[in-house]
């Protein structure tokens, strides 16, 4: 069984930075896909970036493009999410996710973090 753990989210100023880190727990773990989204009430999940677990390749949102990094540390089966020049529009509770295969859409991830508070003040 795979469990998934989110840290790193708080109270930040517009323009500002955070780093997430999702911490993956499991006996063996190689899943295809990692990925971070984010909710806020009311909404459907929103996909922000994906990596492949080993070989790194990135793809992102395009509202997040050149501010966000996608990052793995395999050895430590913990994925980061860069996030710079947040927004106010960006506050949501982030979950990072695992995926068989290559996918932005959240119903094709199996695995799923408790999430993290992100919120961004105005």
């Amino acid at each position: 069984q795979v469990q998934l753990v989110e840290s790193g989210g708080r109270l930040v100023q517009a323009g500002g930075s955070l780093r997430l880190s999702c911490a993956a727990s499991a006996r063996t773990f190689s899943p295809w896909v990692m990925g971070w989204f984010r909710q806020t009430p009311g909404k459907e999940r929103e996909f922000v970036a994906l990596i492949k677990w080993t070989v790194g390749g990135t793809y992102y949102a395009d509202s997040v493009k050149g501010r966000f990094t996608i990052s793995r540390d395999n050895a430590k089966n913990t994925m980061y999410l860069q996030m710079n020049d947040l927004k106010p529009e960006e506050t949501a509770v982030y979950y990072c996710a695992a995926a068989s295969f290559w996918t932005t859409n959240h119903v094709n991830y199996n695995y799923w973090g408790r999430g993290t508070q992100v919120t961004v003040s105005s």
